[in-house]
């Protein structure tokens, strides 16, 4: 643990000693990128709310076991991760809904919470629209480790420890999912992207 503690873990500890107000800073902080991490792996706006609140129900029940042991953003992602597994592994046992819900949720959701960088404004909102739902479907389609750890080194700019621990992998078996990721999505979009967000770096 770094010697300058992390402010949000400082304010968990508030939390910890029963800081209502720290509590609703951490909410406020993260709702929307936990929501986002959420929406991408069961894509239904509805129960991605659900299932944030759900999180951060557990976050203040878990306030008095709490200890600084990482990042507060690792264990909070963490916690976020294990509730969607538990939610496809409930799914599982009624894999025909399920899977039914997920392809509605898909086919409602398009390219929702996905910003497009690489289509100009001139070529209009037809084709970005397009785009989008492509790079929608792409990320949607990855394995959930991958998926997972590309969303959270690209849009949350989680180090690859901090994705390793929430992951529960070795840092070079994150550094491999997250470029295997990025060749799956650039293979399938080759046809739609010269260049995009999801490239090497």
């Amino acid at each position: 643990m770094a010697d300058k503690l992390d402010p949000d873990a400082a304010l968990m500890l508030r939390v910890k000693q029963g800081d209502v107000r720290a509590f609703e800073e951490l909410v406020d902080k993260y709702k929307r990128p936990v929501t986002n991490l959420i929406y991408r792996t069961l894509p239904d706006p509805t129960e991605a709310e659900d299932l944030a609140q759900s999180v951060f129900i557990q976050v203040f029940k878990s306030a008095e076991r709490y200890k600084v042991t990482a990042k507060f953003s690792t264990w909070l992602f963490t916690i976020a991760r294990n509730l969607c597994l538990n939610e496809i592994r409930r799914r599982g046992r009624h894999p025909a809904e399920s899977l039914d819900m997920l392809q509605e949720d898909k086919e409602e959701a398009g390219g929702k919470q996905i910003e497009d960088r690489t289509v100009p404004e001139a070529s209009g909102a037809l084709l970005s629209h397009e785009l989008t739902s492509k790079v929608a479907e792409a990320v949607a389609a990855l394995p959930e480790n991958q998926r997972t750890a590309l969303l959270l080194y690209q849009e949350e700019e989680l180090s690859y420890e901090e994705i390793a621990e929430i992951i529960g992998v070795s840092l070079s078996a994150t550094k491999s999912l997250i470029h295997r990721a990025r060749e799956t999505l650039k293979h399938r979009l080759k046809p739609y992207l010269k260049t995009g967000e999801w490239g090497e770096e």
